[in-house]
């Protein structure tokens, strides 16, 4: 059948229309805020909608943070050397803090031989939420959260069918205070 006799049909339930508009503002530039009332899930990276950073743990320090400074994001989750597995978490803090320095103390190596998986913090050292909990709380919840523990990144879980964890999301204390400000 040739392309002259393919006739389109517009979907019925899909109506389309053309836009007035001259211009348009530019996706994602407008200035976007949440309340302390808000639901806790507009503040939460959801990788259902976002791609999470990853570094690999056997990354230098710098490497690291140059990866995170170009995906604009100050924490990373580290992955495994077969890149098969997420086995920590590393932020801009932990490499720009003391933990390099005192990595280098115990270990008598250099700076530059210091890896992200001599720093991270390991899956077994995380405090995590939970999907469930995220979805009944709120903006203020989370800021509560965030100054009982002391992190600056909470990982969010879910079960899966099969009940195995998985990662469904990220809370950033940086990214919520910004949301709030007004």
């Amino acid at each position: 059948m040739s392309s002259a006799m393919l006739k389109v049909v517009p979907s019925p339930r899909l109506k389309l229309k053309s836009t007035q508009a001259h211009s348009l503002p530019i996706p994602g530039e407008e200035p976007w805020y949440v309340s302390e009332a808000d639901p806790a899930q507009l503040v939460m990276i959801d990788f259902r909608s976002r791609h999470s950073v990853t570094v690999p743990e056997t990354s230098n320090l710098e490497v690291a943070l140059e990866h995170m400074k170009h995906a604009g994001v100050r924490c990373a989750f580290v992955i495994d050397e077969k890149e098969s597995a997420v086995v920590g978490m590393i932020t801009s803090y932990d490499i720009l803090g003391e933990k390099p320095q005192q990595h280098m103390h115990f270990t008598n190596v250099g700076h530059d031989d210091v890896l992200v998986k001599d720093i991270m913090q390991k899956i077994s050292d995380w405090r995590v939420a939970d999907i469930k909990d995220i979805e009944q709380s709120t903006v203020l919840d989370v800021l509560e959260v965030f100054s009982d523990i002391g992190v600056t990144h909470l990982p969010v879980m879910e079960a899966t069918e099969g009940n195995e964890q998985r990662l469904r999301g990220l809370l950033s204390y940086a990214k919520v205070k910004r949301l709030l400000a007004k």
